[in-house]
């Protein structure tokens, strides 16, 4: 198989599933690399915030003098997908956020940590996704936050069997409560690298 081509996304690689979300993007097409310090930031068209620990990641991204960089990088107006923990990270406002704990922020949403429950109570399901052709999307929640409120400007694309928001974007960011880097299923990766591939172009359309 050939290398990919074309615009780089960057997974943060601090903590959580990030080898997984290397591998789906790879497989969805797209050239990607791990993001663990401020230069490795430099020229990327996307970044994927992972799923983990949100609290963990948050003091990460302090600790590697990463989080100023991101936070430029989303006022720039670069996609961001962020999965699970990573929803936390790009949510404006958490629910039950833990003592001194930071989100990057861009999302116009209120997410409650581990809203699902504890790691026993995980659990998979099928969600019809708006945005994604085909079959449903199987998605599998491990200690999964969901969406309690939604702004003006963001897109509901998915709910869970019981009505709750587990998946939106607004603009040029998309969150899912669940992992679809886990499931073999890459639609969800495709439908980011769209994004991705749409904020290149208009970038080359403004030189």
């Amino acid at each position: 198989m050939s290398a990919p081509v074309g615009p780089t996304v960057g997974v943060l690689a601090l903590q959580g599933d990030f080898r997984e979300h290397l591998a789906a993007l790879t497989s969805a097409g797209v050239r990607a690399r791990a993001v663990r310090r401020p230069a490795e930031l430099e020229g990327l068209s996307g970044i994927v915030i992972p799923g983990g620990e949100s609290t963990t990641i948050d003091k990460l991204t302090r600790i590697f003098e990463l989080r100023q960089p991101l936070l430029d990088l989303l006022a720039a107006g670069v996609p961001a997908y962020g999965s699970c923990a990573g929803m936390i990270m790009l949510a404006d406002r958490v629910a039950d956020t833990a003592p001194g704990q930071q989100t990057l922020g861009g999302l116009d949403v209120t997410v409650r940590r581990n809203a699902f429950g504890r790691q026993v109570d995980s659990f998979e399901a099928d969600l019809d996704f708006k945005g994604v052709e085909g079959a449903p999307v199987h998605a599998v929640f491990i200690r999964a936050p969901w969406v309690e409120e939604v702004g003006d400007g963001v897109e509901v694309l998915a709910r869970s069997p019981e009505g709750h928001v587990v998946a939106v974007r607004q603009d040029s960011l998309l969150a899912t409560s669940f992992h679809p880097e886990i499931t073999g299923d890459h639609r969800v990766h495709q439908l980011f690298a769209a994004m991705v591939a749409e904020y290149a172009e208009k970038l080359r359309a403004n030189e």
